[in-house]
């Protein structure tokens, strides 16, 4: 029963994948690679309309946010991004980079003067305001606070950025003449060898703002959505160790932290991470200045809230009932009634051999609809359907609480529960000796894609509804 309660964990940091990150202190700096960007963004307004098709500036424009965003990555990986949307252009901004690194400082210079063109005239080439026009100002204003010492280390790093990515060119092109077969392989194993060890070396300082936020935000949507695309658990705390060794009150990055370790089932460093998330909220002031003067105590509601999922979690109840209790009672004094809610549920969790768990549940049910709470609603419906089931109940009573359940999914698009709820009514059939449908639904939930909008389309095989109805799915074959 608890499986279904395992979403229960509020995060107050994702909503719909997208992480809400507004405490780094960090602003954006130049750095080699963001003047390649911002070469290409110079040749591309450069390039007449006519030189560069339709479909090629189109899938320019797809390939420029994650380029703006995401973090700096080497010369020939960039190259190579932008060959495959346009390579007339990728060829014109491979000159550009070469003339600059081979030339002299002022060459830099005069680069930079050049960009503040791209604004002026009644048609500027940018619009101050969009996003291109911003990265571009930031870069423009960043460019002119360094001091001439700064510029030169910057004209340096430019000059080994270059010439790390023209020493790679010539490996691929090396091993491309000698074996076409035996070179893609070696190709694929040195490739992954030098972006890493040059990335290292571009990359070693800490993250700009925005990049920050994007790396967050992608990681933390793919731990929700498909965590085998994420990075690995020992890769992605190294990130994080390092975004927190330059800002150590980065709460989003702490709560990211929790999340990793739970993925490896390490409860102290889950707990360490979970409390420094909420110590840093409040003395950052974020929930505060968000929440008005409820921020702090909601913060503290919250805080509870999740250590007592955490140590339900690892079995750990009676730790768990005792920061419940603070949850509640912190909830109470704030007259916090979604707080309030979530605290309920947890209660019938840990409560679940008790006598009164039926009622508990129901009045769980209740309240929720009441205050409009429909995905603690549905998960509260599915635990009184699984009740009921091992009490004995006629599986069409059970399939018309469920058939409820489900018009609350499809109403408020709660795509997970729709995969829970398939699970669930695999598992009722089987109970009831219908194996045909068991097997029906089994295999509808193994082939249905993922129903998230940042993970349209794309077949979602790693979650625990799957894996349950793999099993169902197990054991259905071996009884035939």
């Amino acid at each position: 029963m608890a499986s279904v309660h395992e979403s229960l964990y509020f995060n107050p940091m994702m909503t719909n994948g997208v992480v809400h990150a507004n405490v780094f202190g960090i602003k954006d700096w130049v750095t080699p690679y963001k003047i390649a960007v911002l070469v290409l963004l110079n040749e591309m307004s450069r390039t007449g309309e006519g030189a560069v098709s339709l479909m090629e500036r189109r899938r320019l424009n797809q390939l420029l946010l994650p380029l703006l965003q995401g973090p700096d990555i080497t010369l020939s990986k960039l190259y190579k991004l932008i060959e495959e949307s346009c390579p007339q252009l990728a060829n014109s901004v491979q000159i550009r980079i070469k003339l600059m690194a081979e030339g002299e400082l002022k060459d830099m210079e005069q680069f930079f003067d050049d960009l503040s063109d791209s604004f002026s005239g009644t048609e500027p080439e940018v619009h101050k305001t969009s996003v291109v026009g911003l990265f571009l100002r930031h870069m423009i204003l960043a460019y002119s606070k360094l001091s001439f010492s700064q510029v030169f280390k910057l004209y340096t790093a430019l000059q080994q950025y270059f010439q790390n990515g023209e020493k790679k060119t010539v490996e691929d092109a090396d091993m491309e003449l000698t074996s076409r077969d035996e070179g893609e392989r070696k190709m694929e194993k040195e490739e992954l060898d030098v972006s890493v060890r040059e990335e290292e070396v571009s990359c070693s300082g800490p993250l700009s703002q925005k990049q920050a936020e994007f790396f967050l935000s992608q990681q933390a949507s793919l731990l929700k959505n498909d965590e085998t695309k994420a990075l690995t658990p020992a890769s992605l705390q190294k990130e994080l160790n390092n975004l927190l060794k330059f800002n150590p009150d980065f709460a989003e990055a702490h709560y990211l932290s929790y999340l990793n370790n739970l993925r490896v089932q390490d409860v102290f460093s889950s707990t360490h991470s979970l409390l420094h998330y909420f110590d840093r909220l409040i003395l950052t002031g974020a929930e505060s200045k968000s929440n008005g003067e409820e921020g702090y105590g909601r913060s503290l509601r919250y805080a509870a809230l999740n250590l007592a999922a955490l140590h339900c979690r690892f079995g750990h109840y009676q730790q768990a009932e005792l920061a419940l209790q603070e949850a509640i009672r912190i909830a109470q004094e704030s007259n916090d009634h979604v707080c309030l809610q979530h605290c309920l549920s947890w209660l019938y969790v840990l409560g679940q051999k008790r006598s009164d768990s039926y009622v508990l549940l129901e009045h769980s049910v209740k309240k929720a609809v009441h205050f409009g709470l429909p995905y603690l609603a549905s998960l509260g419906i599915q635990s009184l359907v699984q009740q009921r089931a091992f009490a004995g109940k006629t599986a069409n009573k059970l399939m018309d609480a469920l058939k409820d359940s489900d018009l609350l999914h499809w109403k408020h698009s709660l795509s997970e529960l729709i995969d829970i709820s398939i699970a669930q009514k695999t598992a009722i059939w089987r109970l009831y000796g219908r194996s045909t449908m068991a097997l029906q639904q089994a295999q509808m939930l193994l082939s249905m894609n993922s129903l998230e909008a940042v993970n349209a389309g794309v077949q979602q095989n790693n979650t625990e509804s799957f894996a349950v109805a793999l099993c169902h799915l197990a054991e259905l074959h071996a009884e035939q």
